[in-house]
């Protein structure tokens, strides 16, 4: 499965053409994703204008939404943010770990825009699609 994150959602809904979001639009049509609640907040709070919420919200509805925190996930989280700290590497946003993390986890690939996730790529297994 693969969990897609606000990092590409944001641009694909602004209109961008990158290569993370050509390989989303491709997915939509082949594979079945997955979006994190957390996600779901940071993507739908960027819309300005009702109509805009309203057109994405509706976007996303069959994408199935899953619990990225939890008891376990936030301890498993503070642990690998420690770990990449170890290695004197800081993830700038909490929520990146949590994401991360949960997808570690669960053994999903993150289809993902943002350099935070690199490191956990490298050093602690996060898998990402080809």
């Amino acid at each position: 499965m693969i969990l897609v994150d606000s990092s590409v959602w944001i641009d694909y809904f602004n209109g961008a053409i990158t290569d993370k979001t050509d390989k989303l639009d491709r997915l939509l049509a082949a594979e079945q994703l997955l979006i994190g609640d957390l996600i779901v907040t940071e993507v739908l709070q960027g819309f300005v204008s009702d109509s805009d919420f309203n057109r994405a919200r509706e976007l996303l509805k069959p994408v199935p939404i899953v619990s990225l925190g939890g008891e376990e996930i936030a301890v498993e989280a503070a642990k690998n943010f420690r770990k990449l700290r170890r290695l004197g590497i800081t993830v700038r946003k909490t929520i990146d770990t949590i994401i991360a993390t949960q997808c570690i986890h669960m053994g999903y690939e993150l289809l993902h825009d943002d350099r935070d996730f690199d490191p956990f790529v490298k050093y602690l297994g996060l898998r990402v699609p080809d």
